[in-house]
C-alpha cells in the first residue's frame, strides 16, 4: 500500500464542474455477454430439469455433492441450533437489531380502506401480502446476517405467508450467524444453494423448491444478471450497484470521524464510492490527513485504497445550500448531514436513499441496528425509488362496488367514452345497466 496519492478534488467554482461531476459518478455496469450467456443456460436448465440441474450446478460451483435436493434443505432444528450456539453477545446484538428493524417497519404497515358515495357506490383499496417470497443471501466467506434481518423482517411484517431463503455453502461450509439471523427473522425454509441456479429455482420452482412471487437480496454479477433475466416471471427488489456514501460537513466534525465514515463504504469493494462535500477547504485537507493516518490500520486497507483512488472525491462548495444542490444531483444511496442544524439542511434534500442527521449518526448504525432498512437505491436511482420496505411485499387491489343508481349514472359516462374509442361492447355492457 502506498500513500503517494491524493483524493480527487473538485470545486463547484470550476467552469466545467458539471461535466467533472457527471464523470465522477458515472457507473457503467455493462452486462458481460459471456455472463449473460452462461446465466441464460443455467436458468433454462433449471426451468427444464428442476432438481437435477440444481444438484449438478451446486456440485460444480460450490463443490458440494448431495444425493437429493431434499438434502439441500436445512431444518428448523438446525436454524435453532445455530441460534443457540453462537456467542451470547452476538445473539443479543442480533435480537436487539431485529427488534429495532421490526419496530420501525411496523410503522410502514398499510391498511385497506374504502368509502361510500351518496348513491351507495363503494370504492376502496385492499392491501394483500404476497404469498411466498424468496430471499437470496450471499454465502461462503461473506457473512451478512444483517442482510437476512433487513430483507426477511419487512416481509414478515407485511404478512408474507412463506419466506424461502437460499444461501450458498461452498464446500458445505455454513455460517452460524446467517442461520441464527434466519431463525430470529422467522424464515420458513432454507436451502443451501446459490448463484444463478438458486435464482432459477426460486423463479420457476423445482420438485423440492417452491416457486416464489418475488426475489429480494444482494448477490454477485451472476445473481444480479439472473434476477434481471427472471423479472416478469417474478418480481425483484432492485439491481443494486456499488455502495455509496456522500457526507456534507460544515467543517466542525472531528476529521477522523469523517474519514472513517468514508472508509465504511469504501471497504465494501473497489467500486464503492465515497464523497465528501464541504465549504471549508482546510477541513478537506484535515480529512485527507486523517485518511492517510488511519488507512494503514484498516484490515481491508487495500480495498479501501483502491476504492478511494478510483472513485472518491472531495468537493469544495460555496455554501451548505450549494452542497445540498450537489447532493441532489448525485442522489446518493447514503447521505450524512454532519452539520450544526441537519434538520434545516434536510429540507433541501430531494434525492437520497437514507439521510443520516447530525454528527453522531454514523452510516454504519443504519447498516445494522438503527431500524430503517439498509437495502437502498444506488447509482442515482434514489431520484425515483425508495428503500426496501413493507410496501415491497404487499399488493394493492382496487375495490369497486356500484349501486343501481351509481351504475346507471356512471354508465352514461362510460358509454360516451367507450363509443368515442370505438369499443361498442364496452359501451353496451355499461348501457345495459342504465335505468330507462
Amino acid at each position: 500500500m502506498s500513500q503517494d496519492w491524493k483524493v480527487t478534488r473538485l470545486d463547484t467554482a470550476t467552469p466545467d464542474f458539471s461535466q467533472q461531476l457527471k464523470a465522477l459518478v458515472a457507473w457503467d455496469e455493462a452486462s458481460d455477454s459471456d455472463v449473460q450467456t452462461r446465466v441464460k443456460e443455467i436458468l433454462a436448465r433449471v426451468k427444464a430439469e428442476g432438481n437435477r440441474a440444481v444438484l449438478e450446478f451446486t456440485e460444480r460451483f460450490d463443490r458440494m455433492h448431495c444425493e437429493s435436493a431434499e438434502a439441500l434443505e436445512l431444518s428448523k432444528a438446525e436454524l435453532a441450533s445455530a441460534l443457540a450456539t453462537i456467542p451470547a453477545a452476538q445473539r443479543t446484538a442480533l435480537e436487539e437489531a431485529a427488534e429495532r428493524v421490526r419496530s420501525y417497519h411496523e410503522h410502514q404497515i398499510q391498511r385497506s380502506w374504502q368509502y361510500t358515495e351518496a348513491d351507495g357506490t363503494v370504492l376502496g383499496q385492499k392491501i394483500i401480502p404476497m404469498d411466498r417470497v424468496g430471499l437470496y443471501v450471499p454465502g461462503g466467506k461473506a457473512a451478512y446476517p444483517s442482510s437476512v434481518l433487513m430483507n426477511a423482517i419487512p416481509a414478515k411484517v407485511a404478512g408474507v405467508k412463506e419466506l424461502v431463503m437460499v444461501v450458498p455453502t461452498p464446500d458445505g461450509e455454513t455460517n452460524a450467524l446467517v442461520l441464527a439471523a434466519a431463525a430470529i427473522s422467522g424464515v420458513d425454509r432454507v436451502f443451501r444453494i446459490g448463484g444463478a441456479q438458486a435464482i432459477g429455482a426460486l423463479a420457476y420452482g423445482t420438485e423440492t423448491i417452491p416457486p416464489v412471487d418475488k426475489i429480494v437480496g444482494p448477490g454477485n454479477i451472476y445473481v444480479a444478471t439472473a434476477k434481471r433475466e427472471v423479472f416478469g416471471t417474478v418480481g425483484i427488489d432492485m439491481i443494486a450497484g456499488p455502495s455509496e456514501i456522500l457526507v456534507i460537513c460544515d467543517g466542525k466534525t472531528n476529521p477522523d470521524w469523517i474519514a472513517m465514515d468514508l472508509f465504511s463504504q469504501a471497504e465494501h469493494d473497489e467500486n464503492a464510492q465515497s464523497i465528501l462535500v464541504s465549504p471549508d477547504p482546510e477541513f478537506l485537507n484535515a480529512v485527507e490527513e486523517s485518511i492517510m493516518k488511519l488507512l494503514p490500520q484498516m484490515e481491508r486497507k487495500e480495498i479501501i485504497e483502491a476504492s478511494l483512488r478510483a472513485r472518491a472525491a472531495f468537493i469544495k462548495v460555496s455554501s451548505l445550500e450549494e452542497a445540498a444542490e450537489v447532493s441532489n444531483a448525485i442522489a446518493p444511496e447514503h447521505l450524512e448531514l454532519s452539520v450544526e442544524e441537519p434538520e434545516l439542511l434536510a429540507e433541501r434534500i430531494r434525492h437520497a436513499g437514507a439521510i443520516f442527521m447530525g454528527r453522531y449518526t454514523a452510516e454504519a448504525l443504519g447498516d445494522y441496528c438503527a431500524g430503517p432498512n439498509h437495502v437502498l437505491p444506488t447509482s442515482g436511482t434514489a431520484r425515483f425509488s425508495s428503500p426496501l420496505g413493507v410496501y415491497d411485499f404487499q399488493k394493492r387491489a382496487s375495490i369497486i362496488k356500484f349501486s343501481s343508481d351509481g351504475a346507471s349514472r356512471m354508465g352514461k359516462v362510460a358509454s360516451i367514452l367507450a363509443r368515442g374509442e370505438g369499443l361498442t361492447a364496452h359501451a353496451m355492457s355499461a348501457e345495459y345497466r342504465i335505468k330507462s
